[in-house]
């Protein structure tokens, strides 16, 4: 099978490979809801133990480890089982739907990504979704397939899901409508503007910012934030991606989350304690318990 999209991710380089300062530590923990920790490619490698107890250290709490294909789905799995402080997401990423359909393996992938839904360390299907940006028109039938079938597992299995969306919001929001969205869906590392936030909220949604909000030129995104409600407010880190500022382009990891919530807490002008409260509420809503 040709390369997918997450195995490529996984060696992007960086110019400055080592990890951040812990940021101050949170007074009222909270969880981060996307992550990717089976991708590290720090100077210094953390491992996932390492990497959770410095979120916890710095009131993270839990994470959810959120998948591409089959390899971290499966790693997501083993994850959750190893540690209460993971929860798992899995699924086929829009980006390499195309890749197992071109091999004829799409059917079979989601398939497997049906048996480990059922786990019950599983609150989640995702990553799924469309992304326009990376795949040609010639992978949209595939996505759209693919996409399809994660919302019917997440509906199947009574679980989250996490949507991609990449330069496909108007398409994303209209097979929402019309196939129905699962009763937990949230858009994971939300890239649109408030109108896109207005319309996935109005279709019950929950949106989830990560370390870009923080960048200068994602106004778009603070405007977004500005109008959704903070009972529908999540967070995250994508990470190793998407470091927030000032650490941008240097690797991410849970641990840093502190930097995005109070980035966020202090653009909204609210209590950074009452807002966290209200995130980690938001979270354990969507997932479940960890423990």
């Amino acid at each position: 099978m040709a390369e997918t999209y997450v195995q490529e991710r996984s060696r992007k380089g960086r110019k400055d490979l080592s990890h951040p300062e812990p940021p101050e530590p949170l007074a009222v923990p909270v969880y981060d809801n996307h992550c990717h920790l089976d991708i590290d490619d720090g100077d210094d490698p953390l491992s996932l133990t390492e990497q959770l107890t410095r979120a916890e250290r710095v009131g993270v709490a839990g994470v959810v480890q959120s998948s591409g294909d089959l390899a971290s789905s499966r790693w997501a799995v083993r994850a959750a089982e190893q540690d209460p402080r993971v929860l798992a997401s899995v699924a086929i990423h829009p980006n390499d739907a195309p890749v197992y359909a071109a091999d004829g393996a799409l059917e079979q992938a989601i398939a497997e990504i049906d048996e480990l839904a059922a786990h019950p360390r599983v609150r989640a299907i995702g990553e799924t979704g469309l992304d326009f940006f990376r795949t040609g028109e010639e992978g949209w039938p595939a996505q759209y397939a693919s996409f399809e079938a994660h919302i019917e597992l997440a509906k199947k299995h009574g679980i989250a899901m996490q949507i991609h969306d990449r330069d496909a919001h108007r398409e994303v929001l209209d097979t929402l409508h019309r196939v129905g969205a699962p009763d937990r869906t949230v858009f994971h590392c939300f890239s649109g503007d408030a109108a896109v936030a207005r319309e996935a909220v109005e279709a019950g949604c929950w949106i989830s910012f990560a370390g870009n909000v923080t960048f200068r030129n994602a106004q778009n995104l603070r405007d977004a934030l500005d109008v959704t409600p903070r009972e529908k407010i999540l967070v995250e880190t994508d990470a190793p991606f998407l470091t927030p500022m000032p650490y941008r382009g240097r690797p991410n990891a849970p641990y840093l989350v502190p930097l995005t919530m109070r980035f966020i807490a202090e653009h909204l002008g609210t209590d950074l304690d009452e807002l966290c409260a209200q995130v980690a509420a938001n979270t354990v809503a969507v997932y479940g318990d960890w423990r």
